[in-house]
């Protein structure tokens, strides 16, 4: 009865009434809402406004435009829509102008990748019109850029090799890499530095091609940061863990103070999805605790994909809370980089 009188209750106070079990009720409360009909929804009072009243997002005086088949560059640059990638793009590249024009400088962060697909050259080109302020790299990018300067050629078919255990055991590569940071640290030298150095002292012949080379002779710090054990120079019997340490040490206070110089400048992570972003984060906080407001910062990420850790160290908290800006490109490297160099010399 008692279990019987809870459920009118319920049906009373507009929930449904429940079929009384032994115990259901017993020391609860009796929760089961109604459940709503099959109603249609009235549309009778629904509000309108005039189209031309609204602010849109995409308008025809933003759209890409046809160009003729004896187009120049930068009349083709101008064609793209401002919409988008296509105006990030464009922000990118304005940004760069402007500390060019202003001396505020640009730091590039490459990963391997970028030297793998081919875009040195470029960036070389960019060195030398002032387009780059400082250089910062992973260990493993000064292994490509290293083979490339020696042989000309770099990135071994690890599928091929892993299984016979020939992966990372290129003789020259392990020997002489680990003897110049040994060096270094005996000198009390950076990493880039040292590597610059090596490449141009001893001529060796594809100087002309390699980054680090070509920063050593226009005087553009080069810095390298380190993960132990990621490197397959770190395979080889040579490998000092204390002085890759201190020469990555003192390359992180190197980049440190590049990063301090920028001002309103621009810095640009290419390739690199974990140790740059979070180098990069680092030396802002270092800056700022230091009293250097990096306030006017532009920061971009370009890679194929969005990863979480350049996403969030590099386009998103450096610039939090500032006049900042941080901008995503998603595209490959082989294409964007070159497009970039070719717009900021165009236009």
């Amino acid at each position: 009865a008692r279990e019987l009188a809870r459920s009118q209750a319920c049906n009373e106070t507009g929930f449904r009434p429940v079929t009384p079990k032994p115990g259901f009720f017993a020391g609860r409360q009796c929760r089961v809402p109604m459940p709503f009909p099959y109603e249609e929804f009235d549309l009778s009072a629904v509000r309108t406004y005039p189209l031309a009243s609204r602010a849109s997002k995409a308008r025809i005086d933003d759209f890409a435009r046809p160009v003729d088949r004896d187009v120049t560059f930068k009349d083709w640059f101008d064609s793209l829509p401002a919409i988008l990638g296509a105006a990030d793009l464009r922000r990118v590249v304005a940004a760069m102008q402007a500390a060019r024009a202003r001396d505020a400088g640009i730091i590039w962060g490459i990963g391997a990748h970028v030297i793998k697909t081919g875009v040195s050259p470029v960036l070389i080109d960019l060195m030398a019109r002032g387009y780059v302020s400082a250089l910062a790299m992973n260990g493993a990018g000064i292994i490509h850029d290293f083979e490339i300067a020696l042989s000309g050629s770099t990135s071994e078919d690890v599928d091929a090799a892993l299984g016979p255990g020939r992966f990372g055991m290129a003789e020259e590569t392990g020997r002489l890499l680990n003897a110049i940071i040994s060096d270094a640290a005996e000198r009390k030298l950076g990493l880039g530095q040292a590597i610059g150095a090596y490449l141009v002292e001893h001529d060796v012949p594809h100087a002309g091609n390699s980054l680090m080379a070509t920063a050593h002779r226009l005087h553009i710090p080069v810095t390298v940061h380190v993960a132990i054990g990621t490197d397959i120079i770190h395979m080889h019997p040579q490998a000092s863990g204390a002085a890759i340490g201190e020469v990555s040490l003192r390359d992180f206070r190197y980049f440190t103070s590049c990063v301090a110089r920028l001002g309103a400048g621009v810095y640009l992570n290419c390739g690199s999805a974990v140790v740059l972003p979070e180098v990069f984060l680092k030396a802002v906080a270092l800056a700022r605790n230091t009293g250097v407001a990096l306030d006017e910062l532009t920061t971009v990420n370009i890679d194929f994909v969005r990863m979480y850790r350049p996403q969030t160290n590099v386009v998103n908290r450096p610039v939090a809370g500032t006049k900042g800006t941080g901008i995503t490109l998603v595209g490959h490297h082989e294409v964007l980089i070159p497009l970039i160099a070719a717009a900021v010399i165009n236009r």
